[in-house]
């Protein structure tokens, strides 16, 4: 992927791709999607620039709302990172969401861009409910590994980062990413596309553990439970997201220093 100079980035999934927790609604969200455009636009100057993935949004959305938006502008590279809300969604759809991310997969092939993947982290570290979703997580990076090995794809495997074990490269939620991990993911994706002056210092740990006492992870535990499971919980049941009613920040490519679409 080295000595590409890209012109048409187009970013499609999910919240992390949206860039939660990473500024806020007020003044804006950033995210990893656009700080890898920044250092693309550093070394490739013009590149235009899309970002149409939505928080709240499932592989099926993914495949049937944005990717061929995405198609239709041409791009030359192309991330994608979409999944988590398949994988902690009550049901049987599972085994169709990983269908949809294999035929999602095999469509951007298809398009002749340079396309960039990710796998998930290891959430039972992260999470106290996530040895729940542990299986669930090692078989949709399965998928995600066989498809970018089988395409060609660039793969940032952050299941096997010491960096993603970090506390404070998570949010509050343990499952968004904070600015220090939408820094070190769009690192990642650098790497993964070989830009210049990139590296794997993004995976090596910092130190900064969960709590280690009983107590204070009983503590964690309860706070997480009411402040975030609990509502999650109450949306899944009404058939609610986040993302209800929202539009991508920049749906049509632009400068990367344009401003964001109004939210």
């Amino acid at each position: 992927m080295s000595g590409i100079a890209y012109r048409r980035y187009v970013a499609i999934g999910d919240s992390q791709t949206e860039g939660l927790w990473d500024g806020d609604d007020t003044v804006g969200l950033t995210g990893f999607a656009d700080r890898l455009a920044s250092r693309i636009d550093a070394v490739y100057p013009g590149l235009q620039y899309a970002n149409l993935a939505v928080r709240g949004r499932r592989i099926s959305d993914v495949l049937h709302d944005q990717l061929p938006n995405a198609l239709m502008m041409r791009p030359d590279l192309i991330t994608v990172c979409a999944g988590m809300n398949d994988v902690t969604r009550p049901g049987r759809s599972f085994d169709q969401a990983l269908a949809d991310l294999n035929l999602l997969y095999t469509r951007l092939a298809e398009s002749g861009a340079t396309v960039l993947t990710t796998t998930f982290p290891d959430v039972a570290k992260l999470v106290p409910v996530g040895r729940l979703l542990a299986s669930r997580v090692a078989r949709i990076n399965d998928v995600i590994r066989a498809a970018a090995a089988r395409h060609g794809f660039g793969l940032v495997d952050l299941f096997t980062a010491a960096s993603m074990h970090d506390l404070d490269t998570w949010s509050a939620d343990r499952i968004h990413a904070s600015t220090k991990g939408h820094i070190l993911f769009a690192a990642a994706a650098a790497e993964a596309l070989k830009l210049p002056s990139s590296n794997h210092d993004w995976a090596r740990s910092d130190g900064v553990a969960a709590p280690s006492s009983l107590s204070a992870r009983a503590a964690a535990q309860v706070r997480w439970t009411q402040n975030l499971l609990l509502p999650w919980m109450w949306r899944q049941l009404r058939g609610r997201s986040t993302g209800d009613g929202r539009e991508p920040k920049r749906p049509s490519l632009d400068d990367v220093t344009a401003r964001r679409r109004a939210r």
